[in-house]
């Protein structure tokens, strides 16, 4: 079954009369790289994504390629990878979630509004291996598995890199939104440390931050360059006062950034050897997090009065490990021609534990030596792990082919192959189990008389019925090839073809081309087919949860159904493929001096076969012949499915939705002498509209609004802001720099938890402001704050939105792209030796 999308959408622009409006409207500041410093000319050194020719640098690409700075980064007062992205980076958003399980700590990243899944990450070059953790709540990115972007230290970063263009048939599979690559510090003549301390305006959410990065020659020919970084980040509450659940109104739930500690140790490093180099790079991370589940009540019937007299807030404590490192040689080959051969390992490892918990099974179960109760249980328990790993290995070669135009043929081919592994521990028994036996024959109640609930409350063990160890692997060849004709002609082109141990093979490509009419002015643009095979987390993941039934603002158990599992099968749901997209990008790049650049582009990308994580899938309460739904009426399906799991709900992933994603991107800049010092202004404006234009279903049971139901379609279209614009001033004078930055994030609607009700949350203004001074040559000081104004988005609709902003859900919850945190001031101390 199939259906095209007829709903009400938020108002759009025209995406390409924007453009065109901007762009004669917009002041002179623009460049495709958001350089504060406002030296244009540092392009003309760089090569970067979107291009394998050896020569080519970011202004004369085919493809926009944004290149943001380590004294960028230092500049923003955030140390975290993720934040500061999204406030340099305006197609990159970092949704700040809460309540969200492991997603409290591992946050999604997301470029172009697609999913995180759909943007492919290196570091120096090499495929980057994505998380274990996979995005199961009602969040952005719900049913991904993307790259844990905060497990790589600002403290080590050169530069990155950010490619807004498809670019699967270059980089392979994920690369549907763009590429990110995150470039290493070589530097060994200095050491330099930082510290940083602030918090928010409430007075939590202190962060106490410090880093060194610290380089060696290794002989007369080699480097090593070291990281440590360390971050203590408070937690942050803005929970409102629950006046549902208690007698006397008071704040029951942790709403905010869950407390982190964040440790990190990375490494780069090059030797010549033997008439090439030797190099590697890689680090290891650890981050230990501390958030809560939901609320329960002293008379909920998950919970003990024995124990928990006045109800209990579940503990949820998370453990990220990250390690990765890749090795490999390149070297010449004759006098045109290079090759690079390297071996890359990542592994990603997301322990949960429960803490401040109870399995109200094992405390209710019937005792029958004493004819009692057991009236004990565990009230912490390891909940379980999640692993992924990934080794690549690629063989690469480069070079040069003379075939009479006005600069060679430059030609790049290579190979892939590629094997990842997920893997789920089941945590322990208590964790999961109905009384100590697992035997449903037993009969258990709770404190209200109701059946009670299996395992510990909060976030449910991994059984041994969802652990699993299991992978695939797959090969890829490619050819990449690009020269210009005229000297002003660029043409581009790339072919690849991928074949997968569990699907199959799928070849795609791209066609690039640029056309400079004079040194300052050309157009470019670009049209490429791409892919993103489903990944081994959604392919083998599984799991029962304790959510809020949103028809109800009750809790319930769900499913989350293994794909290609019994439950699958039952519904009627094929097994995973993969996505399918088409993506084309044209503008100009305009650059008549080397204090004023602007490059506008427009964008489209059409994904099909979009893998999505399903609604929640509950029993009828009406059959097909009309009747109330008892035991025996045998015409209610879906109850007749997940009655032997003894779940309220469940979901599953599949592929069962088509996108289109429209968008502009207009970057710039200005650099000008004023008030005896120099001032750079840079202007970076990028929207975006994505509309779901069909849903189907494989299922004959569910129809595709059942199986994609309009809550979701909304969390899809207008989850990430729509506009996402960001203008930045930097004066200089002198040993000192004054920074004036706001980031505007458009306007975000969500219906997730309020079936019916879509309530839209306003776009907002957030400004930044910092002052930073150069004692000396070693030594620099610098206070700020950002978001000082102290915005915060809209409040949740009190009656429209009922249970939750009466239940402290003050400023909604699953869309709130810049958080609820409000203002944060910082100082921070920068010395070199």
């Amino acid at each position: 079954m199939s259906q095209p999308i007829a709903r009400s959408r938020r108002a759009a622009p025209s995406i390409t009369a924007l453009a065109l409006a901007l762009a004669v409207a917009l002041p002179a500041f623009a460049q495709d790289a958001p350089a504060a410093e406002g030296n244009a000319g540092e392009l003309d050194e760089i090569q970067v994504l979107g291009s394998r020719a050896k020569n080519r640098t970011a202004a004369e690409t085919a493809a926009p390629v944004d290149i943001i700075r380590a004294e960028q980064l230092e500049r923003t007062g955030a140390r975290e990878l993720g934040q500061l992205l999204q406030m340099l980076e305006p197609s990159f958003n970092f949704s700040r979630t809460t309540i969200s399980d492991g997603t409290d700590i591992l946050r999604p990243a997301t470029l172009r509004a697609l999913g995180p899944d759909q943007v492919l990450v290196l570091v120096n070059g090499k495929r980057r291996h994505q998380q274990a953790l996979v995005n199961v709540q009602q969040t952005i990115a719900r049913g991904s598995a993307g790259t844990d972007i905060n497990a790589i230290p600002v403290t080590a970063i050169d530069r990155i890199e950010v490619l807004r263009d498809g670019a699967a048939a270059q980089y392979g599979s994920d690369a549907i939104a763009g590429v990110i690559n995150i470039v290493l510090k070589k530097q060994t003549k200095e050491t330099q440390v930082y510290f940083e301390a602030g918090e928010t305006r409430k007075g939590d959410g202190e962060v106490l931050h410090g880093g060194l990065n610290t380089g060696f020659e290794l002989g007369s020919t080699g480097f090593i360059n070291l990281t440590a970084e360390y971050r203590d980040r408070g937690e942050t509450n803005r929970a409102g006062l629950d006046t549902l659940r208690v007698s006397s109104p008071r704040v029951t739930q942790r709403i905010g950034d869950a407390d982190a500690k964040d440790a990190y140790l990375w490494l780069n490093g090059g030797l010549e050897l033997g008439g090439g180099e030797l190099y590697w790079f890689g680090g290891l991370s650890r981050r230990e997090g501390d958030s809560s589940g939901f609320y329960r009540s002293a008379g909920d019937g998950r919970t003990v009065p024995a124990l928990y007299p006045n109800g209990f807030l579940p503990n949820i404590i998370t453990t990220v490990d990250d390690g990765s490192l890749a090795v490999g040689y390149r070297a010449q080959l004759g006098d045109n021609w290079d090759w690079d051969l390297s071996v890359n390992h990542g592994r990603s490892k997301f322990g949960f534990h429960e803490r401040n918990s109870v399995n109200v099974s094992w405390w209710y179960e019937p005792n029958p030596v004493t004819g009692g109760i057991y009236a004990q249980s565990p009230t912490s328990a390891d909940t379980g792990t999640l692993k992924f790993d990934q080794t690549t290995l690629n063989l690469d070669f480069r070079g040069t082919l003379d075939i009479g135009s006005s600069e060679p043929l430059s030609l790049a081919v290579g190979g892939e192959y590629r094997s990842e592994n997920y893997a789920i521990e089941a945590g322990d028994p208590v964790s999961y189990t109905y009384g100590r036996t697992n035997n449903p024959a037993i009969i258990i109640l709770n404190q209200n008389g109701g059946f009670a609930a299996p395992g510990i409350q909060g976030f449910p063990g991994f059984s041994p019925n969802e652990a699993v160890d299991d992978g695939r692997h797959n090969y890829a060849v490619y050819a990449d090839a690009e020269t210009r004709f005229g000297g002003k002609f660029l043409v581009g082109g790339a072919v690849r073809f991928e074949d997968y141990s569990d699907f199959g093979n799928t070849t795609t490509g791209k066609l690039s081309l640029r056309y400079d009419f004079t040194d300052t002015f050309a157009l470019r643009g670009t049209v490429s087919t791409g892919f993103r095979a489903p990944g081994v987390q959604q392919l083998f993941y599984s799991q029962r949860s304790t959510n809020i039934d949103p028809a109800t603002g009750l809790l319930a158990d769900t499913l989350t159904a293994r794909q290609d599992s019994a439950v699958t099968r039952a519904f009627g749901i094929d097994p995973l493929k993969e996505e399918e997209s088409k993506s084309v990008t044209l503008g100009f790049s305009w650059r008549p001096s080397d204090q004023f650049s602007l490059t506008v582009d427009v964008f489209r990308i059409d994904i099909d076969d979009r893998i999505i994580f399903s609604s929640n899938i509950a029993p009828e309460t009406i059959g097909t012949n009309g009747l109330p739904c008892t035991p025996t009426n045998t015409n209610c399906p879906i109850r007749a499915i997940l009655a032997p799991f003894g779940v309220a709900q469940a979901q599953f992933f599949t592929n069962a939705i088509d996108t289109e994603t429209t968008g502009v991107d207009i970057v710039g800049e200005f650099s000008t002498e004023a008030v005896g010092g120099t001032l750079d202004i840079t202007a970076l404006l990028h929207w975006n509209d994505t509309q779901v234009t069909a849903r189907r279903s494989q299922s004959p049971i569910l129809s595709p609004t059942q199986l994609f139901d309009d809550s979701q379609v909304t969390l899809i279209e207008e989850g990430q802001p729509g506009a996402h614009h960001v203008l930045q001033g930097v004066w200089t004078r002198g040993n000192w720099d004054w920074t004036l930055r706001a980031n505007y994030y458009g306007a975000v609607a969500g219906e997730g938890f309020t079936p019916g009700f879509k309530q839209t949350w306003d776009g907002a203004t957030l400004f930044d402001a910092a002052l930073g001074w150069n004692v000396n040559d070693k030594l620099r000081i610098s206070i700020g704050g950002n978001n000082i104004f102290d915005t915060y988005p809209d409040k949740w609709d009190p009656v429209n939105a009922f249970p939750f902003p009466q239940l402290g859900f003050t400023y909604g919850w699953e869309t709130l792209p810049f958080g609820i945190n409000g203002a944060y001031f910082y100082g921070k101390v920068d010395f070199r030796f």
